[in-house]
């Protein structure tokens, strides 16, 4: 199995900037798409920002111009570089990844990690 570790999160006034990591480890065979997604109180899980294993990177309106996402593959791990952030920010946000595992590509899941955003 592939198993997810976050870190990054905690509390930032408006306009401040987190950058949170996500480390990928177990039996990869492979790795495709890695993700960010986010869950603010009495919401659905959203997308923020994807990256393919090409490099090809697609953001939720709402973040563009003020988050990036970066992987590196030698060392199986997902960044996001948040900036200028906003309340509406404020959420768990988790880390998704596509890997290959016993004959098929998986949907693995991170813990979660807070951010909180003061205004």
């Amino acid at each position: 199995q592939v198993q997810l570790v976050e870190s990054g999160g905690g509390l930032v006034q408006a306009g401040g900037s987190l950058r949170l990591s996500c480390a990928a480890s177990g039996s990869i065979f492979s790795l495709n798409s890695m993700a960010w997604y986010r869950q603010a109180p009495g919401k659905e899980r959203e997308l923020v920002a994807r990256i393919a294993s090409s490099g090809g990177t697609n953001y939720a309106d709402t973040v563009k111009g003020r988050f990036s996402i970066s992987r590196d593959n030698a060392k199986n791990t997902v960044s996001l570089q948040m900036d200028n952030l906003k309340s509406e920010d404020t959420a768990v946000y988790y880390c998704k990844v596509v890997a290959f595992y016993a004959t098929r590509w998986r949907d693995y899941w991170g813990q979660g990690t807070q951010v909180t955003v003061s205004s």
